[in-house]
């Protein structure tokens, strides 16, 4: 397996340092060469050829070198490879100087984000869902990000939606139970959807700040049966509610008439109290009293 390439730094130069330094030696050159051939002229005699050419030469090579000067913006980093040869990475802000022979490719080290689309999947039990999140991210190893993958941003892009998928089919889009859902636990499954991303994105020197979910339902086929579904729920759990309130006032309504006023029922009034009661208060409707003038038997 070929080793991954891990970003180092390269070998620069402040830009302004470089370019004091290449003034002076140019200007040196050139004076140089001018000195040789003024030296000439005034005696009569032959220029120093090998002085004279080392002078050209000279200051051939230290005019290339000005193309050595690079600029690098805040949050950006400046890859440097070398006939092909990753050579390291300039995250120095502001004018800088290297190898002219480098060449220079720009790499954002800034926070991106981005959204991804709205995609059908079955939950864990089956149920089609649409689901969408959002990844904050940005890059943290510029070599890995460059050379281990052929386009990082793609390959954030595709990887994130495949780690939502995955998620997405691990657990319910809700549940009865303690268990783990994706509706009722957005920050459990957040940092669930976090981790798995990351752990897909770690070749390509990438790191995940935030990911979440943005969009979360039932698919249309199936949203209207859905929504039913929850309505019964939470009509049954009010009934649940208020039956066990009924019960609990209907028993504190005996016990008191028992033990505060001695009022004694037996077990067929206290059965059509307890009845009566309890019609009164689960009724959806006002109740309408009915006056029983004779007896009970």
């Amino acid at each position: 397996m070929t080793e991954m390439i891990k970003q180092k730094r390269a070998w620069t130069l402040n830009g302004y340092l470089a370019i004091l330094i290449l003034a002076v030696l140019q200007a040196g050159t050139i004076w140089l060469v001018f000195s040789t051939l003024k030296t000439a002229v005034v005696s009569g005699s032959a220029p120093d050829f090998v002085l004279l050419l080392s002078g050209i030469v000279a200051a051939v090579v230290f005019a290339v070198c000005w193309f050595g000067l690079f600029m690098v913006a805040p949050n950006e980093g400046k890859i440097m490879q070398l006939f092909g040869s990753y050579a390291g990475t300039d995250n120095h802000t502001g004018l800088r100087w290297s190898n002219p022979l480098h060449r220079r490719t720009p790499v954002s080290i800034k926070v991106r984000n981005f959204e991804s689309s709205k995609m059908k999947v079955n939950d864990a039990v089956g149920s089609p869902i649409e689901i969408a999140a959002v990844v904050v991210w940005r890059v943290v190893d510029s070599a890995e990000a460059f050379f281990e993958v052929d386009d990082f941003e793609s390959f954030v892009t595709i990887q994130s939606e495949s780690a939502l998928r995955n998620l997405a089919n691990q657990y319910p889009y809700e549940s009865n139970d303690a268990s783990l859902s994706l509706r009722s636990d957005p920050i459990e499954v957040a940092e669930k959807l976090k981790e798995e991303i990351q752990e897909r994105l770690n070749k390509a020197g990438v790191e995940v700040i935030e990911a979440r979910i943005s969009h979360l339902a039932y698919s249309t086929e199936i949203a209207q049966a859905m929504l039913r579904k929850q309505q019964a729920g939470a009509v049954l759990a009010a009934r649940r509610i208020i039956v066990q309130g009924a019960v609990e006032m209907v028993t504190d309504a005996v016990d008191s008439l028992a033990r505060d006023h001695n009022f004694e029922l037996d077990d067929e009034r206290k059965a059509s109290m307890v009845s009566n009661l309890l019609v009164v208060i689960c009724s959806e409707q006002q109740a309408q009293p009915v006056v029983n003038s004779g007896s009970l038997y």
